[in-house]
This record gives C-alpha cells, sequence and structure tokens, in this order.
C-alpha cells in the first residue's frame, strides 16, 4: 500500500481551507450522470486504426465497471499499481475510472518514454499491469514492452489496446461480461477508492538523474479543480478539448476528471495537428481548450484558421512557457476568446492562472494570481521573505499539493511551516500577480515537457568520445526551448551529430530529450571552484541560435 506523506500541519490546513470534498472522481459521477446517462461523455479520434469513439455517460461507467473487474480478476488488488502507456483513447479514460472501482493507483506513462524510462518507473511503481497500444506513431509499443517484461519481476500482466492471443486488451477485458458475474456488484463496493487514498502516481522529471513519482489524492486534485474550473466560468453544458497527452497533469487533471467531474462532453486527439483541432473545434463546438504555448501559435498561425467557424471557442488557457506578447494580440484578435495564462507543476496542479479578460499585459507578462485558498511568496537564499518586484525562490502552499514522492520521503520539499520550495525563481508584482522567471533547478522545458537535464547528461558522458557534456536550453519562439549539449572530447575522437542521434537511438532514450544541436568546446566556462558555468552557456548557445543555428537550423554541430 502506498502511504501518504502528509505532515500534520498540511492536513489541518488542507481540511481547514474547506477544499478538501472527501469526494472522488466516482462520487462526482453519482451526482451528474443521472441526467446525462444518454449524452455524449467523450469522443477520440484513434490515429493508428482511423476510428473514432463515442460513449455516453453510461456507456463510460458501464465499460469501467467491467475493465475494472477484469482488473480484480488478475489479482490486483485495493493499492496496487496499474500502469497505462496511452494515446489520448477512451480507453484511458475508462481505465482511471476502472481502478477508482477496485481501489487501485492509476501510473499513466507518457507514450513518448522508451525501454529506459520505462524500465525504471514500472521498477519503482512495482507495477502489477501494464496496458500499452499495440502500435503508436510508427513505434511498436507491445513489442517493446515484450522485452522490458523480463526485467521486471512485480510486473505479471502486459495487454495491448487491438493486440493479439493473450497481449490482447479486448480479449481479456470487453468481451467477457465481468459485471454480470455473480459478486460483481459487491466486490466493487467493497474495493470503490476513497478519497484520501493515493489514487494517482504520476512520474516528473527532477534534477537528480532519476524522474520522481509525485503521490495525489482525490481531495488534493480536486482542491485545484473545482476552483479553476469556478475561475474560468466552466460548467457542464460546455464541451472540453483536450489534445495535450492525458498521462501529462495538464491532460490528466484538466483535461479529464474536470470535464467529468462537471458532466461536460471531453474531446480528444491523440496526435497533435492544428488542421485536425481547428476541425475537431468547429465541429464539436468546443467551449475550452488548454495546452501549452507552442500549441496556441500552430493554432493562430495555421493557413486553415479562416476557414473554420471556431466562435464556440471562449477560453484557451495557456502554459509551459511565457505566452509571447504579439502571440496574445494575435490569437485575441483572431480566435475572439479569452486567452488565459497558468502555472503549475504536477506536484499541485495550476496554482496561479489569470481571469478572463484580464488586461493583455497581465496575460502576456505575468503567470497569474494564485487560485483560492492556494498562496505563493518569493524568497532570498536565507528564507526571508522578498518585496513585491524582486526576484527570489518561488514557494507556494495550500490544499492542492500532492502527498509525497512515492519511496522517496526525504525529497518531499515543504518547510516546517507548510511551504514548498517549487525550484523556480520569480517576481510578485505589486497586485499579486506572478512571473516566473527562471529555475534552480537544472531543468529545460521543451513545449510544455520537462526534459532531465542531468539524466540525459550522465547518458551522454557514457559515449566513447565524450569526456565531459553539459546540456542547457536555448529560447525558441514555438517550443520554449531548445536542448544544446556542449562536449569536450577524448584526445583523438571526433564526433558528429548523427553519430550522437545515433548513440542516442541504440540506447533508447526518448526522442524529446536529445538535444537538438551539439557544440565541441576545448573545455568549458568554469568557477574557480572547477564548476561549470551553465549561465555562460546559455549566453554562448543564445549567441549561437541568432547566428549559427539560425541560418542553418538546429541539429548542427559548431567547432
Amino acid at each position: 500500500m502506498i502511504g501518504l506523506q502528509f505532515t500534520p500541519r498540511q492536513l489541518e490546513e488542507a481540511r481547514a481551507s474547506g477544499l478538501w470534498l472527501d469526494k472522488t472522481l466516482l462520487d462526482f459521477l453519482d451526482e451528474v450522470t443521472p441526467s446525462r446517462l444518454d449524452k455524449v461523455a467523450l469522443t477520440d479520434s484513434n490515429s493508428e486504426t482511423g476510428q473514432a469513439a463515442k460513449l455516453t455517460y453510461g456507456q463510460l461507467l458501464n465499460l469501467s465497471k467491467r475493465i475494472g473487474l477484469g482488473l480484480a480478476a488478475l489479482g490486483v488488488e485495493r493499492g496496487d499499481v496499474v500502469s497505462f502507456q496511452l494515446p489520448n483513447w477512451w480507453q484511458f479514460v475508462a481505465l482511471h475510472l476502472a481502478c477508482l472501482r477496485i481501489g487501485a493507483v492509476t501510473n499513466p506513462l507518457m507514450p513518448i518514454f522508451r525501454h529506459r524510462e520505462l524500465s525504471f518507473m514500472l521498477g519503482l511503481a512495482e507495477s502489477k499491469v501494464m496496458i500499452v497500444s499495440k502500435a503508436f506513431r510508427g513505434f511498436d509499443h507491445a513489442g517493446m514492452m515484450r522485452e522490458v517484461h523480463a526485467e521486471l519481476p512485480a510486473l505479471e500482466h502486459v495487454f495491448a489496446i487491438d493486440g493479439e492471443g493473450e497481449m490482447s486488451f479486448e480479449k481479456h477485458f470487453l468481451e467477457r461480461e465481468w459485471e454480470r458475474e455473480p459478486g460483481a456488484e459487491a466486490l466493487l463496493a467493497a474495493r470503490r477508492m476513497q478519497a484520501n487514498e493515493v489514487v494517482q502516481l504520476l512520474y516528473t522529471s527532477g534534477t537528480t538523474g532519476e524522474p520522481k513519482g509525485a503521490l495525489h489524492t482525490s481531495n488534493t486534485l480536486f482542491a485545484d479543480l473545482c476552483p479553476f474550473a469556478e475561475r474560468l466560468g466552466l460548467n457542464g453544458d460546455q464541451v472540453v478539448f483536450m489534445p495535450s497527452p492525458l498521462a501529462h497533469q495538464t491532460g490528466f487533471a484538466i483535461g479529464m476528471m474536470m470535464p467529468l467531474m462537471l458532466g461536460s462532453k471531453l474531446v480528444l486527439q491523440d496526435v497533435w495537428d492544428a488542421r485536425v483541432a481547428l476541425g475537431r473545434i468547429q465541429d464539436e463546438g468546443v467551449h475550452f481548450m488548454m495546452a501549452a504555448t507552442p500549441f496556441l501559435a500552430d493554432v493562430v498561425d495555421h493557413p486553415a484558421l479562416p476557414s473554420h467557424d471556431i466562435s464556440t471557442l471562449k477560453v484557451f488557457a495557456c502554459g509551459g512557457a511565457p505566452i509571447p506578447r504579439v502571440l496574445v494580440k494575435r490569437a485575441t484578435e483572431l480566435l475572439k476568446a479569452d486567452i488565459v495564462s497558468v502555472w503549475g507543476m504536477t506536484e499541485n496542479l495550476v496554482i496561479t492562472a489569470t481571469h478572463p479578460g484580464d488586461p493583455m499585459e497581465k496575460v502576456f507578462g505575468t503567470d497569474g494570481l494564485p487560485l483560492p485558498k492556494m498562496a505563493i511568496r518569493v524568497v532570498d537564499p536565507s528564507g526571508a521573505e522578498l518585496a513585491a518586484g524582486q526576484e527570489g525562490e518561488l514557494q507556494s502552499r495550500g490544499p492542492s499539493h500532492f502527498a509525497g514522492y512515492h519511496k522517496r520521503p526525504e525529497m518531499y520539499g515543504f518547510d516546517g511551516q507548510g511551504w514548498f520550495k517549487t525550484g523556480d525563481l520569480a517576481r510578485i508584482d505589486e497586485d499579486g500577480y506572478v512571473r516566473i522567471t527562471g529555475r534552480a533547478k537544472d531543468i529545460i522545458i521543451r513545449g510544455g515537457e520537462n526534459v532531465p537535464v542531468v539524466e540525459v547528461e550522465q547518458l551522454l558522458h557514457r559515449h566513447p568520445a565524450i569526456l565531459v557534456a553539459a546540456v542547457v536550453g536555448v529560447p525558441d519562439e514555438r517550443l520554449g526551448e531548445r536542448a544544446v549539449a556542449y562536449v569536450t572530447l577524448k584526445p583523438g575522437a571526433n564526433l558528429t551529430f548523427d553519430e550522437l542521434k545515433q548513440f542516442l537511438e541504440v540506447e533508447r532514450m526518448a526522442k524529446q530529450y536529445w538535444p537538438e544541436a551539439l557544440t565541441i568546446v576545448d573545455d568549458f566556462p568554469r568557477t574557480p571552484s572547477g564548476k561549470i558555468q551553465k549561465f555562460r552557456l546559455r549566453e554562448m548557445a543564445r549567441v549561437s541560435a541568432k547566428t549559427d543555428c539560425g541560418k542553418r537550423g538546429f541539429n548542427q554541430v559548431n567547432q
């Protein structure tokens, strides 16, 4: 059983906030679905099969019961971890509800992860069941899991959507009517998840070279989702569109949990394509969507925008990277929607957000105001709180903070007063709006996704030609940042960028983590004590991006 790491003070303050509702998603569904059983709960589009699924609330609830009982039949007990690496398909949503029904912990895994990441993540979680797509975007996920499975003694069962034989998800979970068998309802009633049990184990990239598994309960998740929905004026009569991965906290909480909590219709997209997104927004009458800044830029700049009627879209929440002033202006004019700037983390979901209708300078110049009952402050290295406008380390406190890191209680970064060290640098203006200015943590954010710099550097150091490696981020208009690798080589060694990519391919690291430019240097700028001065490397990378890379594109080698 996965344990909570809340301090007594955190528990007391969270309960006093009034936002711990002691309700799970199933409890919300019990309230909203009686009048919506025949209304569409979600619709997806499977780019692998070309098929689209449309499920009513009644169908979704019945399928979640069947799948939950299918998991229980495999020996999944209360508190066991069920992992799944799936695109934005209906099966993802049904699996999470199924886990809630039998008290299992949901462990969503990003589709970009490969052997290296999955071996670690599944091993740390001691996952009992793993479910993948047979294939997605040209990659054989079922074949990968056949290889990884042998390395994981705790992993008892692996299934694949559209899989074959014993790996067939459909054969085990869907063909048999588990819900009609004797004792089914009694089992579901006895095993149903409680609001203060761990419901989600979601990995986040850190600075230690290994991902950390953040733990959330229903109480911590809904303490954020209810105020966020209220701030944006969302209700069950509106349509929510989610193109961000459901295995990311944005997709999981905002894209899946929030619309089901409200009784809304959820529209999913599994592979990002701005033209397809415009069609989905138009055809489904989408009211709200949330995604990283590059998604907004792609929609606004797409030549097909004028030919689509997307007048139903009223709110686009944007995070993961600052929103350029020109993009906010263009998006507001062309989409005729409110652009909302948000900031948050896997550990605490959305902490700050602007209000719909806020002045444009607040939207592009800040990351918003704290949600109700959430507090933020900026402190200096001694821990003293700084005045408005001064830059320092950003800390936060409130009822939506996570319940700890799985098997890593020593990394639960709260002080004695309940303040969480976010690892970000920020300023708070006189109106209480925060602006994230940098990161104390050594992480690059590429298209809203964290790149674990230390893990990448450690892998680069294993290359036979590399002596020392350092990875830094360079600003990018579309993705926010791109990663640049600086390396010194061993005597007599040579290295091309293509050779480096071949090495990373062999090592099976997710491509989104790969450096996108390689610079070979004779030595690094260092402090008197010998530490690499990464701020100087970032300056070098920015200059290079404006000259060499700007002219020739990324993926170049500079010597």
